[in-house]
């Protein structure tokens, strides 16, 4: 059993405020954001739409390399982009889409089987399972050619 630890301070109010957002292992130390890293064009902070998508993204891609492995297959290269979709609901927002964009080199698997590999981790991956509120979580993947 693991517990990770993120801590974020935050400072003045609303759309003024600027919070900092630190991790335990100090990938992130100190790291900004706010309204303008979060709604506006302001690309000196980040996100929690962001974040999550890396956290989706990196869940998701070792779940795949860990399926492809008990399956049999060593995986030569995997690249995954989540694309996180904050929507306007009511007088708030909501995370209403997740799309992640599968890359892979894997050795010895036929299309068939890579797709559901991939859908099994997709389903499997914690992150994916904590996600289970938002409305849509699409897979978009791709075998690379001569990977088999």
């Amino acid at each position: 059993m693991t517990e990770n630890t993120a801590k974020v301070h935050w400072e003045g109010a609303g759309k003024a405020g600027l919070g900092q957002i630190s991790t335990a292992t100090e990938a992130l130390k100190s790291y900004p954001y706010g309204f303008g890293s979060r709604f506006e064009d302001d690309r000196h902070g980040t996100n929690p739409e962001e974040l999550l998508g890396a956290a989706h993204a990196a869940c998701f891609t070792m779940a795949f390399s860990f399926a492809c492995e008990k399956a049999g297959h060593a995986t030569r290269s995997i690249d995954t982009e989540a694309k996180v979709r904050l929507a306007k609901q009511g007088d708030g927002f909501v995370i209403d889409r997740i799309a992640l964009k599968l890359t892979a080199e894997v050795s010895g698997l036929d299309e068939a089987r890579f797709q559901a590999l991939a859908q099994a981790a997709k389903r499997d991956c914690p992150v994916s399972k904590a996600l289970q509120g938002v409305a849509e979580i699409t897979l978009t993947a791709r075998l690379l050619a001569g990977a088999e």
